[in-house]
């Protein structure tokens, strides 16, 4: 597949073109808004154009594929024109910096026959696949509670618009709070219904949060907590599951890396569960590229993006309104 990246970013050069090129992607070009960036970005990750008129990128026939990695609010329109174009589109979440948005770009892609993907790696996770499958093989019985650790330190090299720019989609709901709604989603099977949220500034936001603390309810019952922040050097990560004949308790599982435990505890005492430890946007690469080729579906299709933006968009608005808030998702 011949791929070319909006976004000379971060994520693309330290996991996605690795990962593109792992399962045997050609990467033609790369797009910046600065043409100094973009050159030094491609000279550096030996692609072979540097460009930065979007038309012209998506005017190649060479292209069969975009992966999206600019500011959040950016990718609405480049996902629009890359679909016009007739490429299928891998967009890092959020999809967009409104849910109408989103669902917006992920009717294109259906109308146009193309595949629309977001970039959730966690659920390419061993570690959560093994999970999910515990869960579904019942061996904790009924799912009552989920409760997510992501409090994590923000790197430098991460920070920028992140931390001080709430108009290019800054601040940790939209960073994290959308990895942890895809994962619960991917765990539970249904969707979160309502949200209650208390968001703050612990030491990095400046015009935007860097700590939130959030419960969620769902059709089934099952009750959701969560806590992500940009400040937390020492927390560490985790993911649990409770049940009504045993606990799932996973730590340091919420990272792009295939690393950490995970305890299944019953009666009848503790087990580490096993997994698989392949590289998470690798896999996320695989099963992109078998959905082009008409076998299954990505692992996070665009209808899975919409809903993670929108449990955060409510959590956003829970936060800041101070009320039990619906959780919308635009019709999808």
């Amino acid at each position: 597949m011949r791929w070319g990246l909006i976004g000379a970013s971060s994520i693309a050069a330290n996991h996605m073109i690795g990962a593109i090129r792992a399962t045997g992607g050609d990467i033609r070009s790369v797009l910046s808004s600065n043409e100094a960036r973009a050159r030094s970005y491609a000279a550096q990750h030996d692609i072979p154009q540097g460009l930065t008129d979007l038309d012209a990128m998506l005017a190649q026939d060479a292209l069969d594929a975009v992966y999206i990695s600019t500011t959040n609010e950016r990718h609405f329109v480049e996902a629009m024109a890359a679909i016009e174009a007739g490429k299928h589109v891998l967009c890092e979440k959020p999809l967009a910096m409104t849910v109408g948005d989103a669902a917006t770009m992920v009717r294109a892609a259906q109308k146009a026959g193309l595949v629309f993907a977001t970039n959730h790696h966690l659920r390419c996770a061993g570690s959560h696949i093994a999970m999910h499958d515990a869960v579904q093989a019942g061996r904790i019985g009924d799912v009552l509670s989920v409760r997510v650790f992501h409090a994590v330190q923000l790197p430098a090299f991460l920070q920028g618009w992140r931390i001080d720019n709430p108009g290019a989609g800054g601040g940790v709901i939209p960073d994290i709070v959308v990895h942890d709604a895809d994962t619960v989603r991917f765990h539970l099977g249904e969707d979160p219904a309502e949200v209650v949220a208390i968001k703050g500034v612990s030491g990095l936001g400046q015009g935007v949060e860097d700590s939130v603390m959030s419960v969620w309810s769902t059709p089934s019952g099952v009750m959701v907590q969560t806590h992500e922040s940009f400040t937390h050097a020492h927390a560490g990560t985790g993911f649990e599951i409770h049940g009504t004949k045993g606990s799932i308790v996973a730590r340091d599982v919420m990272t792009q890396r295939p690393i950490g435990e995970v305890t299944l505890r019953t009666e009848a005492g503790e087990e580490s569960l096993g997994f698989d430890t392949h590289n998470l946007y690798a896999r996320a690469l695989q099963r992109f590229v078998a959905a082009v080729n008409g076998q299954g579906r990505p692992a996070a299709d665009g209808v899975d993006g919409v809903k993670s933006l929108a449990v955060a968009s409510a959590v956003a608005e829970a936060a800041t309104m101070g009320r039990r808030t619906a959780v919308d998702y635009g019709g999808l």
